[in-house]
């Protein structure tokens, strides 16, 4: 594989137009990535994914090379139609469009991020592997008082001119005092057997808002690996929200570090899974600062062959007194042969905090369906309702109604 990737990594800086300081970089990000390789269970955040193993049994050989000089068409049949909106639209791994028409434009700033200024984790490998080959990365700004008119839907997409290939893209978000940000993650791959590596970046300074829907429902055969590190000001808000079920394996990273005073991070997913998907939701809330609020709920209903894991930890500095940390999750087993694992974790330092965690799982209730029965339902009508109930309640945690009708038509809950 090292002979492989070094040489797609040479191809792909053919037809760039980096500086010599931003290549360095790169190749700086090659080794440390080369050093370490893929993930594996020997390491205790992928002891339940291993996404190296993942990898080959799925995909093959991976090619590391994608031309971003290449010409891609943006396909009209993935937007969404009766919901107005900003958009930015990434084909294979490359920005082709940002729309933000509805709103205004002195309050929104686009820049490049410079190689050399990106967000680095050494222990990361797959950070060091998005470094490495990741086209143009973008910063979008909203500068101070200001909150987006419209949702900002960010369409992740691949078309058939790549397949068995590594994709990755990063962008960059800073959300200014006093300012809000709506976005919804739309996965909609039209290609196969892809893995596709995302990192996100968001800075929110004091009373910043951000509101992000992750919504992967589209059946495909592709690898996704997402990673979120946010940082958070006084009195600032993260909302997150993860629908997963549509990728073979998907894993959702997130990193949350509440560095100001009653700042909050809200992470609320569903896993909803059949045939042979694997898919993980990993957490870390950091606690830093005093009078800081967590919560954390995440579900699954699984099926057939399918794989759901939960990974969440709670650190609680020994400065961060009046902490509020709550997590969460439960699994229905919807066959014997699926799995689920759950790893809650609390690290806490300081004495006067309120933090739990727990998880749950287990099969359907048959009683309750024989109760449903008896009332009229057929077995499948009643089937389909508990488990909807089960998952109206992370649904309802969405506090913004647009978003939430959206995933409620998304699931079938809007019956």
């Amino acid at each position: 594989m090292e002979q492989k990737i070094k040489l797609d990594f040479e191809n792909s800086l053919k037809n760039s137009s980096f500086s010599d300081q931003e290549i360095r970089s790169k190749r700086n990000s090659l080794s440390n990535f080369l050093k370490i390789g893929y993930p594996n269970r020997k390491l205790e955040n992928w002891k339940f994914s291993d996404i190296s193993q993942i990898i080959k049994r799925s995909i093959g050989e991976v090619s590391y090379y994608n031309d971003y000089t290449t010409k891609n068409e943006i396909d009209e049949t993935i937007l969404i139609k009766d919901l107005e909106h900003n958009k930015i639209i990434i084909v294979n791994g490359k920005v082709i469009k940002f729309d933000f028409d509805y709103e205004d434009k002195d309050k929104i700033e686009i820049t490049n991020v410079d190689q050399e200024n990106v967000f680095h984790d050494k222990n990361n490998s797959l950070i060091n592997l998005n470094n490495s080959f990741a086209d143009k990365t973008y910063k979008i700004i909203i500068k101070k008082n200001y909150s987006l008119k419209k949702p900002l839907i960010i369409y992740q997409t691949t078309n058939k001119k790549v397949s068995n290939t590594n994709i990755n893209f990063q962008l960059y978000f800073e959300i200014h005092e006093n300012s809000s940000l709506r976005i919804v993650d739309m996965v909609d791959n039209k290609s196969e057997k892809n893995f596709v590596n995302i990192f996100y970046n968001f800075n929110l300074e004091k009373n910043a808002i951000l509101k992000n829907y992750k919504l992967d429902t589209k059946i495909s055969s592709n690898i996704k690996y997402v990673f979120d590190n946010i940082t958070l000001s006084e009195n600032s808000i993260s909302e997150i929200f993860i629908l997963s079920s549509g990728s073979n394996f998907s894993k959702n990273e997130i990193k949350c570090d509440l560095e100001g005073k009653y700042s909050s991070a809200f992470i609320n997913g569903i896993h909803s899974l059949n045939n042979e998907e694997h898919h993980e939701i990993r957490t870390h809330i950091n606690h830093l600062v005093e009078n800081t609020k967590s919560y954390q709920l995440i579900k699954s209903v699984i099926d057939d062959s399918s794989k759901s894991v939960y990974q969440g930890k709670i650190y609680v500095d020994s400065t961060a007194q009046k902490a509020d940390g709550y997590q969460l999750s439960k699994a229905i087993l919807l066959n014997e042969n699926t799995e689920f694992n759950a790893k809650p974790e609390l690290e806490i330092y300081a004495d006067d905090v309120k933090c739990s965690h727990g998880s749950t799982s287990g099969n359907l209730d048959e009683g309750s369906i024989f109760y449903l029965m008896s009332r009229g339902l057929d077995y499948k009508t009643a089937r389909e309702l508990i488990i909807n109930g089960f998952l109206l309640d992370v649904v309802e945690k969405i506090t913004d109604e647009q978003i939430k009708k959206l995933v409620k038509n998304i699931i079938g809950l809007d019956q």
